[in-house]
């Protein structure tokens, strides 16, 4: 048997086809996946780097048979991904045949009750993080803030206080990857300090890298079905601490998502009364998006299969689907082996069950072909008969690749081998649903088993520029129906959505709904679908009007829960948004009191002496000095900058920026337009974290300029935090953001808040 270090790329043979790459699928490649020089010049095709993964996947056949013909395993690897019927997670396609390795997307990292563990994970994230993955957690563990510590005589500050450094590591470490670390954090509902980890968020300056999930027992659940009271147990010692009033939390609970999307529940009991391996361990958490439960140190890898290419002479095809499902399955399983774990740990643990995860995109594209509404019964029905077939086909492939290499070493003690040991499973689980943010674009599908975001939507280019992008089908439908035009593409993508467009036949505004014509029991029901026969769990947002009421969110919640769902995420339209302009409610009068500067433009003519201040910002670039000066009158006049390090194109950027910026001024603009469009812009080279971070130099005069009207006014302006930025508009290239599978997609450019 090879040794993984022998196993190298192979050659690019002659006459592969051409991936089926859409220009926007090139942006997010150039962007994110293909390999630069230290300048960041791309050094690879698209054609190269799937010929890089197909081959490095392949090649891992050798451990098992030194003369297998692994060049033509990598041609299939390769026209599956070509022809864009199969995608593997993020970390595959980054890094496969490359010194990195690293090829897995989840990762679930232990804590326990004491400090070296605690910050053990501190370092062990940091390292997952660096490779390209997201991990969870559960803090459940860590005894409850003010409690005793017997070895130091003091008290504890609980788990929330120990989130909060992680989730610095995490915004420290991903500034230099190619892809944002992502946390889950998890508490149990009987943890004494749930009600604080439930209202964290309230204060959305707090733990940006983190998704929060409560991690609900059935025992909870029966007693808010009886509107009874259940335990708070301190995990230190396993005492009961007080009883709670279930209906109380679990007010919190759905208040706290109806205000912000946080936090999401996973049914805990449920997922562990699937767990392939009781044996092995207890399931505590998941990966930053809920879809994968894993044990402690266990890793996973993912792949989803493009179900938008399933489709043959208006039915699904099933052939190409098996077939699809067969390769993926044995692709998944190679990277099992191939794999450069970023920790024994994790390589032991992962290696001992062989998890992999295949799950689909495409669904809501599917539909479309189909004909058939996302929010009818008929979709709810093909949900769950494809599903079981991908299920089962991948069962019986990974038999097939037990009987070959042998059943995962954790298969006498799993719910598998007790059942039917002479049929040997090479993977503890096979399927998942994950979100497929960044993969689907390169797909050029939908999102997982999402509804359709948009049919159409706006892309600006410049202040006064207007793109629409427009769902393919869609326009192929509305031109040779007759009813296309570029006033009625630009009509749905201000409005979100083809309701009440009376020129679109009825037929075709309800197969191409879009996220927000779908009620939250129409979600719920195409989850508990895909759910039925999914081994891991699902991704998914249920998405809700903004008018929807805290009522609405808590009957979704039972709903998913007597659908069998194994966890939950929603998401009330606007809500984040709303949530900044109702704090900044307060500071209305405070901010009557800024200057009113003249209406009709005019360019003043500069005095010979002004006033003003000097702000030092820390950017990529080294040490800027931005000076702000003033005329007599308090009104903003001029704005110079200087960086410490640059030169070349970085400081004539900056001075260019200066000049725009004092002109503006000097013709009476206000500042604030200029804060909104400069705040936020990104470079390769960001500095800081947390409330101090700076994501390029324009983003530095754009604080300096902020700080110096909040020393002026003597208030700090909420409708300008950086909230308002992160939720409101793609921080990379201002595009829309959607919230997909319980986290933040831009379809722009492929930004996802979870990497």
């Amino acid at each position: 048997m090879l040794e993984k270090a022998s196993i190298k790329t192979a050659k690019m043979p002659a006459g592969l086809i051409k991936p089926k790459f859409s220009a926007n699928a090139m942006t997010v490649l150039k962007r994110r996946y293909l390999k630069k020089d230290e300048q960041g010049k791309v050094l690879e095709s698209p054609q190269r780097m799937l010929w890089r993964v197909a081959s490095t996947i392949a090649n891992s056949e050798r451990l098992y048979d030194a003369t297998a013909d692994t060049e033509a395993l990598a041609m299939e690897f390769y026209r599956l991904m070509a022809e864009l019927d199969f995608m593997p997670n993020s970390p595959t396609l980054m890094n496969a045949g490359r010194k990195l390795g690293q090829l897995s997307a989840c990762f679930v990292l232990p804590i326990e009750d004491s400090m070296p563990s605690i910050f053990e994970a501190v370092k062990q994230t940091a390292l997952i993080h660096q490779s390209g993955g997201g991990t969870g957690f559960s803090f459940s563990r860590i005894r409850p803030k003010n409690d005793v510590v017997h070895s130091t005589k003091g008290i504890s500050s609980g788990p929330l206080s120990f989130m909060s450094v992680f989730d610095c590591a995490t915004e420290t470490i991903k500034q230099g990857g190619t892809r944002r670390g992502a946390n889950m954090a998890i508490l149990r509902v009987d943890h004494p300090d749930i009600m604080d980890f439930i209202k964290v968020k309230s204060d959305l300056d707090v733990l940006h890298n983190f998704n929060l999930s409560v991690a609900i027992t059935d025992e909870f659940m029966r007693a808010l079905a009886e509107n009874g009271d259940y335990a708070l147990i301190n995990p230190r010692n396993g005492e009961i601490v007080r009883y709670q009033n279930a209906a109380k939390l679990f007010r919190q609970i759905v208040k706290q998502a109806w205000l912000s999307g946080e936090p999401g529940v996973v049914f805990i009991d449920r997922i562990n009364a699937e767990n392939p391996t009781p044996e092995a361990g207890e399931i505590e958490s998941t990966n930053p998006c809920g879809e994968q439960p894993l044990l402690p140190y266990e890793s996973c890898n993912l792949g989803s299969i493009n179900l938008a290419n399933m489709v043959k002479d208006g039915k699904l095809d099933y052939e190409r689907l098996g077939y699809c499902v067969d390769t993926a399955v044995h692709f998944l399983d190679n990277v099992v082996d191939i794999n450069n774990y970023p920790l024994p740990e994790i390589e032991q643990v992962t290696k001992q069950n062989r998890k992999i995860g295949l799950g689909v995109m495409g669904f809501a594209d599917l539909l479309v072909q189909l004909e058939i509404p996302y929010s009818s019964q008929e979709a709810v029905e093909l949900a769950e008969a494809l599903m079981r077939f991908i299920d089962e086909r991948a069962l019986k492939a990974s038999i097939a690749l037990g009987k070959s290499r042998g059943a995962f070493p954790n298969f006498p003690d799993s719910i598998y081998g007790r059942q039917d040991p002479k049929t040997p499973v090479r993977n503890a689980t096979r399927t998942t649903i994950a979100p497929t943010g960044t993969i689907s674009i390169l797909a050029g599908c939908s999102s997982g088993v999402e509804p359709l975001f948009a049919v159409a939507f706006l892309r600006r280019v410049m202040d006064n520029d207007e793109l629409f992008e427009v769902n393919p089908r869609f326009e192929k439908i509305a031109k040779e129906e007759g009813f296309y035009s570029h006033e009625l593409v630009k009509q749905i993508a201000h409005n979100g959505t083809l309701a009440g467009l009376e020129e679109i036949p009825a037929k075709y505004r309800r197969i191409f709904e879009t996220a927000h014509d779908i009620t939250p029991e129409n979600h719920i029901a195409i989850q508990a679908s895909f759910q039925r026969h999914t081994n891991n769990a699902v991704s998914k947002t249920i998405n809700f009007p903004h008018q929807a009421t805290e009522e609405e969110v808590r009957q979704a919640y039972l709903l998913a829960y007597e659908l069998n769902c194994k966890g939950m995420t929603i998401y009330r339209d606007g809500c984040r948004e709303n949530q900044v302009l109702n704090i900044g409610k307060t500071d209305k009068k405070a901010a009557a009191a800024v200057p009113v500067l003249p209406q009709k433009p005019f360019k003043r003519d500069r005095p010979a002496m002004l006033t003003g201040c000097t702000y030092q910002m820390s950017t990529g670039c080294g040490p800027m000095y931005v000076t702000i000066n003033q005329d007599e009158d308090k009104h903003l006049f001029e704005l110079f900058n200087t960086v410490g390090k640059a030169g070349g194109c970085a400081a004539s950027q900056c001075e260019a920026i200066g000049r725009l910026v004092s002109l503006a001024w000097r013709s009476g603009m206000p500042p604030e337009p200029m804060i909104k469009q400069l705040i936020g812009i990104s470079c390769h080279k960001p500095a800081g974290f947390g409330e101090n971070k700076v994501t390029s130099c324009a983003d530095a005069i754009a604080q300096a300029i902020r700080q110096h009207l909040e020393k002026t006014n003597g208030h700090r302006d909420q409708s300008l935090d950086e909230v308002n930025h992160l939720f409101g508009a793609c921080p990379e290239c201002g595009g829309v953001i959607e919230h997909e599978g319980g986290c933040c997609v831009c379809h722009a450019c492929g930004y996802s808040e979870c990497g």
